[in-house]
């Protein structure tokens, strides 16, 4: 499996901005994992290639920045991978056996947020 664990981090404030490659940045020095992706950074993520976990790009779907000085799951980060989920962005290419995990996964943090995930929202 590579849908990283839930880790239930502290929400940042909801209307903080989301910058997915300064938060990137962000979350590699945070976890120590400048020179190459480590168990914190991936956990960050909310998916990552089992098979090429030493490589960034293996990596998928971050929703994490470091608000002073610490991790938080970052509510427009959460958005944006649920809308990516969703075909938003072009999608993303993950096996077809993990997308329910990355999307309960998701959905914690929206019920943490007060809200339904797109998928579970009525039409």
């Amino acid at each position: 499996m590579s849908v990283t664990a839930f880790r239930d981090y502290p929400l940042a404030d909801r209307d903080r901005e989301w910058d997915g490659a300064a938060a990137e940045k962000r979350v590699r020095e945070w976890a120590g994992a400048e020179d190459g992706p480590n168990e914190k950074y991936r956990d960050a993520h909310v998916w990552y290639d089992s098979e090429d976990k030493d490589n960034f790009g293996g990596h998928k779907l971050l929703i994490a920045d470091v608000v002073d000085g610490k991790i938080h799951a970052v509510p427009r980060g959460v958005m944006a991978a649920g809308a990516i989920m969703q075909g938003a962005r072009g999608g993303v290419d993950l096996p077809k056996d993990d997308i329910d995990r990355v999307k309960s996964h998701l959905a914690k943090y929206y019920d943490k947020m007060g809200e339904e995930a797109p998928w579970e929202r009525d039409e």
